[in-house]
């Protein structure tokens, strides 16, 4: 049931509008942060600013120093009285959370609000977040770090023929229902552009597509690359993948065998490993541009 939960957590953020941090906080030290973002909670920790986290939000994993935290929520469940006993100087919020964060603003604690975007989204706000704790400078040579990473890797597949590519990252476990697909907006998207890869749903503009079968077949991928946060496939299952979408052979992917499994939250959190999940991705389309 958490796996699930978190699953769903994670799907319902790919599925809002694009948007940007709008950090009401000033910039100043914070001391006690309370994070109900995952990805900024990864943030925060990349920038050295892991021993001012107090608690975190009920689907955080990573790093592994976040497993010793409160958990006080999430999007759909803030512990705001938990929340409160903590006595937080920050509390990094969803920017759709306005009468959450309408509350702390009554008690006096700033917040820091967040939305989701593409690449370019995930770099200001790593930014925006240093500044408004004190930590600008750590938070651009992040920053930084990240960039240089997505600009290798745009330089290792230049030039190589981008084969048209599937990037699902839900469905319903051992089916081909319930799929959501990257669509052409949003940190995925552009993950899979770095990664030398062509989305066959580049020309629709939102983060996510609801493909039924008759669609998957008109678009052909060459490629099907499957995301997943937690076990929406298990081990056993990705061994036999090649079986469940051989329901639709005619797909040029599914002759070719070209479906390939990847598995970890890295994969579809806009944060500071998004270098490594874009590594990820183009490893798998373009391996022999990494040997």
């Amino acid at each position: 049931m958490a796996a699930r939960s978190k699953r769903l957590i994670i799907v319902a953020l790919l599925l809002v509008t694009c948007g940007t941090s709008t950090g009401n906080a000033q910039a100043a030290s914070a001391r006690r942060i309370v994070s109900l973002v995952p990805s900024l909670t990864e943030m925060l920790f990349a920038i050295g600013a892991g021993p001012q986290v107090v608690a975190v939000s009920s689907y955080d994993d990573f790093p592994p120093e976040v497993k010793a935290l409160p958990r006080v929520g999430a999007l759909l469940d803030p512990d705001v009285e938990r929340i409160l006993s903590l006595r937080p100087d920050l509390v990094i919020t969803y920017g759709s959370q306005t009468e959450l964060e309408a509350q702390f603003a009554r008690a006096g604690i700033r917040t820091f609000s967040y939305r989701h975007g593409g690449v370019a989204t995930v770099l200001r706000t790593l930014r925006e977040l240093g500044a408004a704790i004190g930590r600008a400078a750590d938070a651009d040579l992040k920053a930084r770090e990240i960039q240089a990473q997505l600009d290798t890797i745009r330089a290792r597949v230049a030039g190589r023929p981008r084969p048209r590519t599937l990037l699902v990252f839900e469905r319903q476990p051992r089916s081909l229902q319930g799929m959501y697909a990257s669509g052409g907006r949003g940190f995925l998207q552009e993950m899979l552009e770095i990664a030398g890869g062509a989305n066959v749903f580049a020309d629709v503009e939102r983060e996510s597509v609801q493909p039924s079968h008759e669609t998957l077949l008109a678009r052909a991928p060459e490629v099907i690359l499957e995301v997943s946060a937690t076990a929406m496939i298990d081990a056993n299952e990705a061994r036999q993948v090649q079986g469940l979408w051989s329901a639709l052979a005619s797909i040029p992917a599914v002759g070719s065998g070209r479906i390939h499994v990847l598995t970890g939250s890295y994969l579809v959190v806009p944060g500071p490993r998004l270098g490594l999940a874009t590594e990820a991705l183009a490893r798998t389309l373009h391996p022999e541009a990494f040997k």
